[in-house]
């Protein structure tokens, strides 16, 4: 096995933006492609990593960039949410670029553009979410703690993509009737979807660097981290292998 790493500048509304693609140097042929969309501070190692461990599955990743090249916080930056607030006021240009990265990862030569998925984490779970409604076209997606506000414009129905919300119970940015609004919404939209809480879990329940956070609800959960990731899996096998 030989990890790969490749930088990918894309076009895009507002862009350039810059992606990294993560692949196995030895595969002879494409593969089932996943898209990580990445937190509030954009991409970053954290998520390079995630892309690696999906690689070593089998699966050749894309992390996005929806912020825009060089367009990247850390948590001691003076406003760390600049960048999701500004995607975050305008809905349909997260749309868009999310549909724009979505292309960039099946442009990929170790892509199977027939069968992709998407995941993220935090803001990058709302942003999944938000490319299922969109209709974008990936088989399915996984939302890790992220947030349920729909996004206040019109999207076609049925909601064709398949949905696995991995969910902390005790997240407070996104309380239970956040989670039953989303609920209703997906039914009511004809989604195939499906939703995991986890007890005593928060947000950001995957992130090893906030294993010493001491903010009510939010915090890594090591047993949601292992349990979620199991949960993706099995769905990314199903989903791969029904497509």
């Amino acid at each position: 096995m030989a990890i790969e790493r490749r930088t990918i500048v894309y076009d895009g509304p507002g862009g350039p933006f810059e992606g990294v693609a993560v692949s196995d140097g030895s595969w002879d042929a494409p593969r089932p492609a996943v898209m990580i969309v990445p937190n509030v501070l954009g991409a970053k190692e954290q998520d390079n990593l995630v892309g690696e461990r999906l690689a070593a599955l089998g699966y050749a990743a894309f992390v996005a960039d929806v912020f825009g090249q060089g367009k990247r916080t850390t948590r001691e930056s003076p406003d760390p949410a600049v960048y999701m607030n500004e995607l975050n006021a305008d809905r349909p240009l997260l749309r868009d670029r999310l549909l724009a990265s979505v292309a960039a990862m099946k442009a990929l030569p170790q892509a199977d553009g027939t069968r992709t998925a998407a995941i993220g984490y935090c803001f990058g779970g709302k942003a999944v979410i938000d490319l299922a409604r969109a209709g974008g076209d990936v088989l399915g997606v996984v939302a890790f703690h992220g947030i349920f506000d729909a996004p206040g414009y019109d999207y076609p129905t049925p909601i064709a993509p398949k949905l696995l919300i991995c969910h902390g119970w005790e997240d407070p940015l996104a309380p239970p009737e956040a989670v039953t609004a989303l609920a209703a919404e997906l039914t009511a939209g004809g989604a195939d979807w499906q939703l995991l809480g986890f007890g005593h879990a928060g947000h950001g329940f995957t992130d090893a660097t906030m294993a010493r956070s001491t903010r009510p609800g939010f915090g890594y959960d090591a047993a949601a981290d292992r349990r979620s990731w199991a949960a993706m899996r099995a769905f990314l096998g199903e989903l791969f292998e029904a497509g």
